[in-house]
C-alpha cells in the first residue's frame, strides 16, 4: 500500500516561477484496509498452476508508472548527469587527552572547474558534518536539507564506538553528503565546498553571525511562532497539513519495522535452538531418524533465511524510513522559518500602515512620520521579495523532495519485497523436501 500511496500521487514537473505545490499526493494509510494488493492477482495460481519458482517472479508482476525519458529524470533527481561524486568510507579513532572520537574520510571526485583539483580527501568528524548542515540551514532557511543521524543514538544502538554503531553511521553520514550532492541548490553552496576541499575547517568556522547574534533571532522567531501568521497562503497550509499526517505516518511505519525486526530476531532465535532438538530426538528414534534429521537440516536453512530477511530490512529498509522521519522533523522547521518571515513582514507592514495613518491625522512633526514611512516602506518591500523568494524556493525544493522520496521508498519497499518473496520460496521449498 505504502508504494502504491507514492506512486499513484507522484509529483510531476512544473515550473518554478508562478507555480504552487502540488499537495494533492495521500500519505500512507495504515488504516485504508480496503485495498492491500501490491501485487497483481495471477489468476493461475488461483486456477490450480504452480506457484512461480523465480526468487523476483511476483516482484516482476508489479509494474511502475514509466514516463517518458525526460520526465523520468526530473522524477528521480540521482539519475540526471552527474559531475560531483562523494564517499564517506574509513573512519578512524582519534584519541586525544580531553576527548575520543572517529574520523570519517571524505573522498570528492569533480570534474567541476571550480574545483583545484578532480579529486579532493579530508578527513572529518561528526561536528563538522554538522556544522555543514547548520551553515546550509542558515544560508538556505526554506530550502529542505537531508537530516543527520542523531548524535548519540542511532537505531537503539548505545555504544557509541562499537562496529555497529560506526559502521551505521558511517552510511547515515554518506548518505547525507550524496543528497547534497545531487541538489540543484546545495551542491553548488560555498560551505559544501569548503567541507569537501579544506584540510583545515577552522578559519571557516569562525565566520558568521555571533552568539548574541543567533540568540536574538532565536528569540524573535520564537516570539513570531507565538503570534502566528494571518494571511497564509492556502498552499502553505496544505503543506503543514500534509507534514502533520506524513509525520505522524511514518513514524507509525518506522515503529511497525522496528517491531518486525525484533520478532523475527526472536523467531530465529528459538530455531536455534529448535533444530538441536530434532537432532537429539534423531538418536533416539532408529526408524524416524532421517526424518528427524531431515527436519533439522531444513530448519538450520530456515534460520539462515530468516537471518537473511532480517538483515534486509535492518540494512534497506529501516534506514530509509528512518531517515524520513528524521525529514518530517526538518519540514516541520522549514515551514515554521517560511511563517516567520511572513509574519515579520505582517508586522512591519501593520506598522506601516498605522503610520501612514498618523501622518494623515496628525500635523505636527509631519517630517518625521514622513522618513519614519520611507524608512518603513523600505523595509517592508526587502521583507517582501524576502517571502517571494522563500516561497519560490520552498516550492521547488519541495518537488525535489518528492521526487527523492518516491525513489528511495520505492527502491526500498521492493527490494524488502523481493527478499521476502525468495525468503517464502525457499522456505516453502524446504518444508517440501522435508
Amino acid at each position: 500500500p505504502a508504494v502504491r500511496a507514492i506512486r499513484g500521487g507522484a509529483l510531476r514537473t512544473m515550473a518554478v516561477q508562478g507555480s504552487a505545490a502540488d499537495l494533492s499526493v495521500p500519505v500512507l494509510d495504515l488504516e485504508e484496509d480496503d485495498d492491500l494488493e501490491v501485487f497483481s492477482k495471477n489468476t493461475s495460481v488461483a486456477d490450480g498452476s504452480p506457484l512461480p519458482t523465480s526468487p523476483s517472479s511476483m516482484t516482476n508482476q508489479y509494474h511502475l508508472d514509466r514516463e517518458d525519458p525526460e520526465e523520468s529524470l526530473e522524477q528521480n533527481p540521482e539519475e540526471r548527469e552527474r559531475d560531483l561524486f562523494i564517499t564517506v568510507d574509513n573512519p578512524e579513532s582519534q584519541v586525544t587527552a580531553i576527548e575520543t572520537f572517529i574520523m570519517y574520510r571524505v573522498l570528492t571526485r569533480t570534474t567541476r572547474g571550480d574545483f583545484d583539483s578532480s579529486e579532493v580527501e579530508v578527513r572529518r568528524r561528526y561536528q563538522e558534518f554538522s556544522w555543514l548542515r547548520s551553515k546550509l540551514e542558515e544560508s538556505h532557511p526554506t530550502l529542505i536539507i537531508p537530516p543527520l543521524p542523531e548524535k548519540f543514538v542511532v537505531k537503539g544502538m548505545v555504544e557509541r564506538f562499537s562496529e555497529d554503531f560506526i559502521e551505521t553511521r558511517k552510511k547515515a553520514l554518506h548518505r547525507f553528503l550524496q543528497k547534497l550532492s545531487v541538489h540543484p541548490v546545495l551542491s553548488h553552496s560555498p560551505h559544501l565546498k569548503a567541507f569537501l576541499t579544506a584540510q583545515d575547517l577552522t578559519p571557516h568556522k569562525k565566520q558568521g553571525p555571533g552568539l548574541l547574534s543567533r540568540m536574538g533571532d532565536t528569540m524573535r522567531s520564537m516570539a513570531q511562532s507565538m503570534r502566528g501568521v494571518r494571511g497564509r497562503a492556502e498552499e502553505f497550509s496544505s503543506l503543514q497539513d500534509y507534514t502533520d499526517r506524513f509525520n505522524s505516518t511514518i513514524c507509525s511505519v518506522d515503529r511497525v519495522t522496528q517491531r518486525v525486526i525484533r520478532e523475527q530476531k526472536e523467531y530465529l532465535d528459538e530455531l536455534r535452538q529448535y533444530s538441536p532438538t530434532y537432532s537429539q530426538w534423531a538418536e533416539l528414534e532408529e526408524g524416524l531418524s532421517e526424518t528427524l534429521k531431515g527436519v533439522a537440516r531444513s530448519l538450520d536453512l530456515i534460520g539462515q533465511e530468516t537471518e537473511g530477511q532480517v538483515q534486509e530490512l535492518s540494512e534497506v529498509l529501516v534506514p530509509v524510513l528512518h531517515e524520513y522521519v528524521l525529514c518530517a522533523d526538518t519540514l516541520k522547521m522549514v515551514l515554521r522559518r517560511r511563517d516567520n518571515i511572513q509574519a515579520d513582514f505582517e508586522v512591519k507592514n501593520e506598522a506601516l500602515a498605522t503610520r501612514k495613518v498618523e501622518q494623515e491625522t496628525v500635523r505636527v512633526c509631519a517630517w518625521v512620520c514622513v522618513c519614519g514611512c520611507v524608512r518603513l516602506q523600505e523595509e517592508v518591500d526587502s521583507l517582501a521579495d524576502r517571502l517571494e523568494q522563500a516561497n519560490v524556493a520552498l516550492r521547488a525544493d519541495w518537488r525535489h523532495w518528492r521526487s527523492s522520496l518516491r525513489s528511495d521508498i520505492q527502491t526500498s519497499l521492493l527490494s524488502t519485497a523481493e527478499r521476502n518473496v525468495q525468503y517464502y520460496e525457499k522456505v516453502c521449498i524446504q518444508y517440501t523436501h522435508t
